[in-house]
């Protein structure tokens, strides 16, 4: 059976973004049509400064919330990434296939670092090899196929390199992943600046429909979505971005085509009252099951803790088989060197 990861980094609320372009995927398609993990990456949440008790709150919320949308774990495997060690043992041993170069050239780094610098922080190591932490993620669990928008795929083609790498030097070990892309709404805009991501670490509130928001919060944000000039409900993503937005909104929460239903509207208020009407609908159960869920911490819990168990004995023999291959001494053998006396 086909082996699917993916993951979603505690770093902000979780957005109608990161449901549409991924979790309902995941829930409805992925975990029944193959073998699927799915990971709260905390420890990518470190790279940039934090704070340690709202990356903790974060990380339970947002495993909450990916139970909330549907998945099942009966049928996929839920669990935070720092409760399975194999993701750090296993990091360490490609950042010394990787090199410095393919590092600096990773885009997100380049925004990342450039962002921090203007905040006039540092920025932190961990933020340059962070890919590698990521391609352990994927390379860990034989993962055959990763779901990711498409401002992830460059990452997923490092994954790439460093597993064919490793193979050609020290033996076939891992599985040689490939990046898979949503088709409609794979990447949902922010509803104040149509021409960027809708980022759950963006702080541009009025332009973010978080899951939690209440329904008269979430449908005020998209009535007050930035539009195009002109008055022609039109589907064009370059010459009117915020009318194309909407439309892949409305699409995505519907099931329509933003193509068709440019042609059903005649002015932009009527879109933004469907839109807005629809995006209400489509949270309504993730809102309501996540109460629930948080009225039984108990049993989120215990989800995370036997997925962590269940993706520790996927990880564990093909981190050992890197840790062979790579040369290094297995714990507890016995390599026929003579024991010295001790100087005491």
């Amino acid at each position: 059976m086909t082996r699917v990861f993916s993951g979603i980094k505690p770093t902000g609320h979780l957005t109608l973004g990161n449901y549409l372009g991924a979790m309902r995927q995941w829930a409805a398609v992925d975990q029944h049509r193959a073998d699927a993990l799915f990971c709260v990456v905390d420890l990518h949440a470190l790279t940039v400064h934090h704070d340690p008790a709202r990356v903790r709150r974060l990380s339970r919320q947002a495993a909450t919330l990916l139970l909330a949308s549907g998945l099942d774990p009966a049928l996929c495997t839920l669990f935070v990434q720092s409760h399975v060690d194999e993701h750090a043992r296993l990091s360490y041993l490609l950042e010394c296939v990787a090199t410095d170069g393919e590092m600096r050239r990773m885009i997100q780094y380049k925004e990342k670092a450039a962002r921090e610098q203007r905040r006039g922080g540092s920025v932190r190591l961990s933020l340059l090899t962070y890919p590698v932490l990521m391609a352990a993620d994927i390379l860990a669990y034989g993962t055959d196929e990763v779901p990711v928008g498409h401002d992830q795929t460059q990452h997923v083609e490092l994954a790439r390199d460093l597993a064919v790498r490793f193979n050609q030097r020290y033996g076939h070990t891992f599985v040689v992943p490939r990046a898979t892309n949503p088709s409609v709404a794979a990447r949902v805009m922010n509803l104040q600046d149509p021409l960027s991501k809708m980022g759950k670490s963006d702080d541009t509130g009025p332009g973010i429909v978080y899951l939690l928001d209440e329904p008269d919060v979430a449908r005020k944000k998209v009535m007050r979505a930035v539009t195009d000039s002109g008055r022609d409900v039109v589907y064009d993503r370059e010459s009117r971005p915020g009318v194309a937005n909407l439309l892949e909104i409305l699409a995505a929460c519907s099931g329509g085509n933003p193509e068709a239903l440019a042609g059903v509207y005649e002015s932009y208020g009527d879109l933004k009252r469907d839109a807005a009407e629809a995006v209400v609908e489509v949270l309504r159960p993730v809102r309501e099951r996540h109460g629930e869920l948080c009225a039984d911490p108990g049993y989120v819990e215990g989800v995370l803790r036997e997925g962590a168990e269940r993706a520790r004995g996927m990880a564990r023999p093909t981190v050992d088989a890197a840790y062979r291959a790579i040369g290094l001494l297995p714990a507890g053998s016995d390599t026929g060197a003579p024991v010295l006396n001790a100087v005491r």
